[in-house]
C-alpha cells in the first residue's frame, strides 16, 4: 500500500489556534478519549496502559514526524519546539 501523497505540499508552519498549546493536539485528544473510556469502563488496567500509549506515540509516531518537520521548516520549527510543549 502506497502512502498518501499530498498534491500541494504544506509550505507554512501553523503555530496558532490549538497549536499554540500543543504540538500534537490530535494525539492528545485521542489520549483523553482513551482515558475517558478507561474511566467509563472502570478499568484500572486500561488506565495503567495509558503511559504505554504515550511512550509508543512519542517513539514511533511523533519523533519521526518531528524529524521531518525539523528538516522541512528548520529554525522556524526549532523555535516552535522551544515555545510549545509536545503534549500539553
Amino acid at each position: 500500500m502506497k502512502a498518501l501523497e499530498l498534491k500541494i505540499p504544506p509550505v507554512v508552519l501553523v503555530a496558532r489556534g490549538i497549536y499554540r498549546y500543543s504540538r500534537n493536539p490530535m494525539y492528545l485528544g485521542f489520549l483523553l478519549l482513551l482515558a475517558a473510556l478507561a474511566c467509563y469502563l472502570m478499568s484500572a488496567a486500561a488506565l495503567l496502559l495509558l503511559p504505554l500509549f504515550v511512550l509508543y506515540m512519542n517513539q514511533f509516531q511523533i519523533a519521526p514526524e518531528e524529524r521531518h518537520l525539523l528538516h522541512k521548516f528548520g529554525t522556524e520549527y526549532q523555535a516552535y519546539i522551544t515555545q510549545v510543549r509536545r503534549w500539553l
